[in-house]
């Protein structure tokens, strides 16, 4: 059984762990010879890497905390490269960029052609959110015919969030109920 002491003992090898890495990352440099302590495995290596000629799919593992520690600019250009190596898992972060505007202007159509590049894939997360976008009417054009078949394709490969929109008759104020009520009540109607 863990006590206090040893989640704080814990805690203290964790928060020296990361004192000790940041500082050898602090004592990165440069000389004929290469680079002394080089910044592998980091944010900003991989997103560099993002722009180079070869792929290196190790890279699209590090646009989510990117995202999440909020260097948008990192998780954009990693998403984006992932995405156009055709990493199906990549497109949905793409969309989800585009559509929050984190680091550019809000871009629903954006949004909604990264999710199409998925569903059109057979990605059923891509299915799932193309779907709701052409129920909605939010970034592509409002089509509630095709937007009920995208969500019927995710639910036939398991999708359990696209199977339950599909029972509750496609509204999708049952999926995510608030993001209706505050961003798409208006396009709905």
């Amino acid at each position: 059984m863990w006590g206090r002491g040893h989640i704080l003992a814990l805690c203290a090898a964790c928060w020296l762990s990361a004192a000790a890495a940041a500082a050898r990352a602090a004592d990165t440099s440069e000389d004929a010879d290469g680079i002394l302590n080089p910044q592998e495995l980091t944010i900003e290596y991989f997103a560099r890497k993002a722009g180079d000629r070869v792929f290196d799919p190790r890279l699209c593992l590090y646009g989510y905390p990117a995202a999440k520690m909020g260097d948008h600019v990192s998780a954009r250009r990693i998403f984006e490269r992932c995405a156009k190596e055709g990493v199906l898992a990549a497109m949905p972060w793409m969309a989800w960029t585009e559509e929050n505007g984190y680091d550019r202007p809000s871009d629903p159509a954006k949004a909604a052609e990264w999710d199409r590049k998925a569903a059109d894939a057979g990605y059923s997360i891509g299915q799932f959110n193309y779907g709701l976008d052409l129920l909605r009417g939010h970034g592509a054009r409002r089509d509630e015919v095709l937007g009920r078949s995208f969500i019927d394709r995710a639910a036939r490969q398991g999708d359990a969030d696209a199977a339950d929109l599909a029972a509750h008759g496609y509204d999708p104020e049952f999926s995510t109920p608030e993001a209706d009520k505050d961003r798409y009540r208006q396009r709905l109607y």
